[in-house]
């Protein structure tokens, strides 16, 4: 069973998931595979995003993995508001995949916006 990490203890991601909607939200999901299992956590984490995939408000994902030998994936996804990736994420669906996830196998959410810095990126 895959374990929860939050990145930022002080705003706990089931907290984030309740953020008000303002447009558009980035999912940063970084996992860590336990040793022998990258090709399993990959497995599973196609099965669960074709899940999501399916649900509303979905825009787009992509999976990266570390270099070398890392056991490193890093999901980036994007969904219209937090409200359809909350719906999504408790959707019974992809709640029963969870467990599928190898033992030792650990996820760090994080929901994100665009932030504007002048001269380097956009808002």
């Amino acid at each position: 069973m895959i374990e929860l990490k939050d990145t930022d203890p002080s705003i706990p991601f089931f907290a984030q998931l309740e953020s008000p909607d303002d447009g558009p939200v980035t999912l940063i999901n970084t996992f860590v595979a336990p040793d022998g299992g990258i090709d399993a956590v990959i497995d599973v984490w196609q099965k669960d995003s074709i899940v999501m995939r399916q649900q509303p408000g979905f825009i787009s994902a992509q999976l990266y993995r570390g270099t070398a030998s890392s056991r490193v994936l890093t999901n980036i996804a994007v969904w219209e508001s937090t409200s359809a990736l909350r719906a999504a994420f408790f959707n019974p669906q992809f709640q029963e995949l969870l467990p599928l996830y190898p033992d030792g196998s650990t996820s760090a959410p994080v929901l994100v916006r665009k932030q504007a810095v002048p001269g380097i990126c956009i808002g």
